[in-house]
């Protein structure tokens, strides 16, 4: 939490609570000023103006300042109860206070202005960076597949080429293939904007973990790349009560993540389990790993691995991430000791199997 939100606070409501502060922080001095004496009590003052300094807007700072420096005089510095001050000492004292508590004021003021700018700067630098990114990553992402449609298209329509059933078949293939990878990029993006805009909300159903499985498979068809994806639906499951949509995108996500990055002839292996509170999903593959200084970076939005094709918009496992996270669950990557990484979801979800439903 920002505590600089405060200064987000009305005029008034800054005035009111830094004067409060002041007045708290006096009572407390003045029921132990017997045990720290009257100038420990400047100290205590000069650290809630400072305290103030970090929180509010310069003007009610000031005005703390002040105040406390009069209170300091009334309340503490003998004979107290008047502004009048007995000795030069004191007098010499009650000066230096004034002078610090309003230097002090202004100079914390200053430095978390600073810090905040400093920050801003920062963030709107990073905001930059993962702009510039998104549109790199999409000239490449989404310009291949309609360069392909378009000139699948411009080819079946010259009447001038000839094209074969055989031909014109690839060609409709090509589109369809294109078509299908558009639609993902698409969908991945407006997906992250419903993760940034927090309008994700489950809508639990009983589903069959197995079957979605399958639909994921047969969606990455396409884009095997000569892997091989091995799974044995495990019959002994019980259905599931979550969001299907989001289980079976988070499914789709990471195989393709697999097949785009793995050498080809690698196996990705699916193995589904249950706990009694949660659906457990594993997804691993024989390839190379991830690197482990990397590993913590991996769901981080437009993040792509060190020393990897280019291509992909670095948002599938981020994705991965906030829908396991919607539903309450927990996504682990990690390498596998036979080489090879490693996923593991677990989303918490109720149980039943087929037989108990038909009876409710």
């Amino acid at each position: 939490m920002d505590i600089l939100k405060t200064r987000n606070y009305s005029k008034i409501n800054q005035y009111v609570i830094s004067i409060l502060f002041i007045a708290v922080t006096t009572i407390v001095c003045f029921y132990s000023v017997e045990f720290v004496g009257y100038q420990a009590v400047a100290l205590i003052l000069l650290l809630a103006v400072s305290l103030n300094a970090i929180l509010f807007d310069i003007f009610p700072v000031l005005l703390s300042a002040l105040l406390s420096a009069l209170i300091w005089n009334f309340l503490f510095i003998p004979p107290v109860f008047t502004f009048h001050i007995d000795n030069i000492e004191d007098t010499l004292m009650f000066l230096m206070y004034f002078v610090i508590a309003l230097i002090n004021a202004v100079l914390t003021f200053k430095i978390k202005d600073f810090q905040q700018k400093e920050k801003d700067k920062e963030n709107k630098e990073k905001s930059i960076k993962l702009y510039n990114t998104l549109l790199n990553s999409l000239s490449h992402e989404l310009r291949t597949p309609i360069s392909t449609i378009i000139g699948a298209i411009d080819t079946i329509k010259d009447r001038h080429t000839k094209l074969s059933d055989h031909n014109r078949e690839e060609l409709f293939s090509e589109i369809e293939i294109a078509g299908f990878r558009l639609n993902r990029q698409v969908k991945n993006l407006l997906n992250m904007s419903r993760l940034e805009a927090g309008f994700i909300q489950p809508k639990n159903d009983w589903c069959d973990l197995n079957e979605l499985v399958f639909t994921a498979i047969k969606d990455e068809k396409d884009e095997t790349n000569n892997n091989i994806i091995e799974f044995t639906p495990n019959e002994n499951l019980p259905l599931f009560k979550f969001d299907s949509g989001l289980v079976e995108q988070i499914l789709q996500n990471i195989i393709h993540n697999a097949l785009q990055h793995t050498p080809e002839n690698s196996t990705i292996t699916i193995e589904l389990s249950h706990s009694e509170t949660h659906c457990i999903i594993q997804i691993s593959d024989n390839g190379k790993g991830f690197p482990e200084n990397e590993i913590n970076l991996v769901f981080n939005k437009f993040y792509r691995l060190n020393n990897t094709a280019t291509g992909g918009t670095g948002l599938g496992l981020s994705i991965v991430k906030g829908f396991t996270e919607a539903m309450n669950g927990k996504v682990h990557l990690g390498n596998l000791l036979q080489g090879g990484a490693k996923f593991t979801i677990e989303i918490p979800a109720e149980t039943s199997y087929i037989n108990n439903l038909k009876n409710e």
